[in-house]
């Protein structure tokens, strides 16, 4: 029987998983050593409180998710954003948590949409003190009723790129 997924530490690696995209950003570190980086930070942790606080596989797939098809996310955000909006004028934290919710929006089908967008709204509330929450929130929201039409009661709506490949 699989454990039931803990939510918390689902948090947890949403969370890092916006700091590893924020710090590879700015440091221009590569994935495999920002992930080898936050396991090792989460190890000790993990021996010194007794138990791990995280879910260090689903940080990792975020993360390498992200990376793996940033191309294909970035197209899928940056239409979603408003007309006169590009992505590379969000600063690296808003667009760190655009990546990491859209890589679960377009790919992750067993997490539901409402869920992951109210997740990253909530990252987004610890960030940030104003409007921006409500801006994640549309964008996410115009994605995943495009991209997860079923999901909002539109009748037939199969998710783009369950082939295999993400469709712009």
């Amino acid at each position: 029987m699989e454990n039931p997924i803990d939510s918390k530490r689902r948090r947890l690696a949403r969370l890092s998983a916006v700091q590893a995209l924020y710090q590879m950003e700015l440091s221009s570190q590569k994935s495999k050593l920002v992930i080898q980086q936050f396991t090792e930070k989460w190890r000790e942790a993990a021996q010194e409180h007794g138990k791990a606080n995280t879910d260090t596989e689903f940080f990792e797939l975020i993360v390498l998710g992200v990376v793996a098809e940033q191309d294909a996310i970035d197209e899928a955000v940056s239409g979603k954003l408003g007309k006169n909006w590009k992505l590379s004028r969000l600063d690296v934290t808003m667009r760190a948590i655009m990546r990491c919710a859209s890589y679960e929006l377009l790919r992750l089908f067993d997490v539901p949409a409402v869920v992951i967008i109210d997740q990253y709204v909530g990252l987004a509330k610890d960030f940030y003190g104003g409007k921006e929450p409500g801006f994640v929130n549309a964008a996410l929201d115009k994605l995943a009723r495009e991209r997860r039409p079923g999901e909002f009661g539109v009748p037939g709506g199969v998710p783009s790129g369950v082939d295999g490949v993400l469709d712009g």
